[in-house]
């Protein structure tokens, strides 16, 4: 089953490989005999569904996941294997897909206006009478 990720880019299931161990936490006694728990791994440093910028920009953002070149997504969170599969796949379409995501516009800086500076001290200017009229009566 290929991963589509995005309408751009689609990831043929033959560049995954799957690693299977047994999970801890839940399962009962079946837990010591299923290996539900599940790497996926995938190279993309020599993946073909990449173009070269693709590649050049998930191996600079993602490079301290990286390990040779290669991906691993892990899940062990489900009972079943299957489910742990299903797990994994989203999670590596949703590491890419954010991976590859525009940058977000810079911010430009604002000045704020004369009107809200104005809103703003009156704002002080009220807030200072009001607690002023708390105090006590001065004692002569």
């Amino acid at each position: 089953m290929d991963l589509v990720v995005s309408p751009a880019l689609t990831i043929p299931s033959s560049e995954f490989a799957w690693r299977f161990s047994r999970s801890s936490g839940p399962g009962g006694q079946h837990v010591n005999t299923s290996d539900s728990r599940v790497e996926l791994i995938w190279n993309v440093a020599g993946s073909a569904a990449l173009s070269e910028s693709q590649r050049a920009i998930l191996l600079s953002r993602l490079a301290r996941r990286l390990v040779d070149g290669s991906l691993t997504v892990t899940a062990s969170e489900r009972r079943s294997q299957l489910r742990n599969r299903e797990t994994a796949l989203a999670r590596l379409a949703e590491i890419v897909s954010v991976a590859l995501a525009p940058d977000a516009a810079p911010r430009r800086p604002t000045k704020a206006t004369r009107g809200s500076k104005l809103r703003r001290l009156a704002a002080k200017t009220q807030r200072s009478e009001t607690k002023q009229q708390r105090r006590r009566p001065p004692q002569d």
